[in-house]
């Protein structure tokens, strides 16, 4: 037989969370609690104003309990901020010992690099010589500033002043060797790209591709929500609604002077039905791309071939889609192109960086994948408005066909 627990009676008197003070005051002197044994307590005034009347569950935790989070300030050029030390002056004298030193090494190297540039002003080196003292001036205008922990902060934090040759070395020693470039010619390797697309692709330029993020799952967030834009990686799988738009493209480049570059965006595994192989398909090309050291933020947009979106066909294996920018054989020469779109199906890369005169030994690259879903049949209808073709393998034959069709019993 259950028995039910006997319920005991409320000492403290009920409140709403959301109550006053004067509330939980005059709610307390509805049922008073008896008297204090000692008469300290029964002299004590009662004040509702008075926080000390509250019960120690009723007060509030207080502003110096609440811990916020450490965030670290966004610096970038619009907002600039300036190194500081880490430590206080004289709090470590070894410290300000390397301080010293590193800065009297620097001033030591810009004395010799001004007068090996006024020796080369005055004519004093020989004429077989002047490239070799151009090259190690150059060198010495390095070395002079780069150990400076104030050059190296600002190269850290995006701040670099590009049109200085030891931020342009900073920024491309750090592409270079902490993993960007590695990382971009393993995935251009490893999916084929190289050779499928071109025989040789050496990159000189980082090529930068910003994308909004994937859509939510649910239906109401998906019409709702504002989706972020970010830096993806190289070879990462991205649904077709995020390419839907053309993305958004920055390029550092670590030459002063301006030089021409023609943007391609191919597609090279379009199935071809006829020669059972693939064709590549050109989304889109931007020619005569002016870029130098100091030109930053997105690549300017020039309208010849219109961006179409990837619209990978239902029943093929995902598509790889390359954006190269090639540099000219002739740096200050534009392509002369014909005013119209390209043709886009069945476009020979390799022709065109032939018949252009296109580098391969300098540039940028990326690439992503994709593969096809219920947006790849949408852009199918909306942009491309043609049929959307579906691939599969053929049926296997049946031996035993035959016999399943003849009659078992005549």
């Amino acid at each position: 037989m259950f028995t039910l627990p006997r319920l005991r009676a409320l000492r403290v008197p009920l409140a709403r969370a959301n109550s006053t003070l004067e509330s939980l005051s005059s709610a307390s002197s509805i049922t008073s609690p008896p008297a204090s044994s000692t008469p300290s307590d029964a002299a004590a005034p009662h004040d509702a104003d008075s926080v000390s009347t509250l019960a120690p569950r009723h007060r509030t935790q207080g502003r110096k309990n609440l811990k916020y989070p450490a965030i670290r300030p966004s610096i970038n050029v619009e907002r600039p901020r300036e190194w500081n030390p880490p430590v206080a002056p004289g709090a470590i004298p070894a410290y300000d010992q390397a301080l010293a030193y590193i800065r009297a090494d620097a001033a030591a190297v810009q004395v010799e690099a001004d007068a090996l540039r006024l020796s080369i002003e005055k004519g004093v080196v020989p004429t077989e010589d002047v490239e070799d003292a151009k090259k190690r001036l150059e060198v010495l205008e390095v070395m002079a500033q780069i150990n400076l922990p104030e050059v190296r902060w600002k190269a850290a934090n995006g701040m670099a002043d590009m049109s200085q040759k030891v931020y342009r070395h900073l920024v491309e020693q750090r592409w270079r060797n902490e993993g960007a470039l590695d990382l971009l010619m393993e995935r251009l390797y490893q999916m084929h790209v190289i050779p499928d697309v071109l025989p040789v692709l050496q990159p000189t330029v980082d090529l930068r591709v910003v994308l909004p993020e994937g859509p939510p799952k649910d239906a109401v967030l998906r019409a709702r929500a504002k989706r972020k834009t970010a830096p993806v990686e190289a070879g990462a799988l991205f649904v077709n609604e995020q390419t839907r738009r053309p993305p958004k493209l920055y390029a550092t480049v670590f030459h002063p002077e301006p030089r021409f570059y023609t943007l391609l965006m191919v597609d090279p595994d379009v199935p071809d039905e006829e020669s059972q192989s693939f064709r590549t398909y050109l989304h889109w090309l931007q020619p005569n791309i002016s870029l130098s050291a100091t030109s930053a933020g997105l690549l300017p947009s020039i309208a010849h071939t219109p961006y179409v979106p990837p619209h990978p066909a239902r029943g093929t294996p995902y598509h790889r889609y390359v954006l190269l920018l090639l540099p000219h054989a002739d740096p200050t020469a534009k392509l002369s192109l014909p005013p119209g779109p390209l043709e886009r199906d069945a476009f020979d890369v390799r022709k065109f960086v032939q018949d252009h005169a296109l580098g391969t030994n300098g540039g940028g690259a990326f690439m992503w994948r994709a593969v096809w879903d219920l947006e790849s049949s949408r852009i199918w209808r909306e942009v491309i408005k043609k049929p959307e073709p579906r691939y599969g393998y053929p049926p296997k034959p049946d031996p035993y066909g035959t016999l399943k069709e003849a009659k078992r019993y005549v």
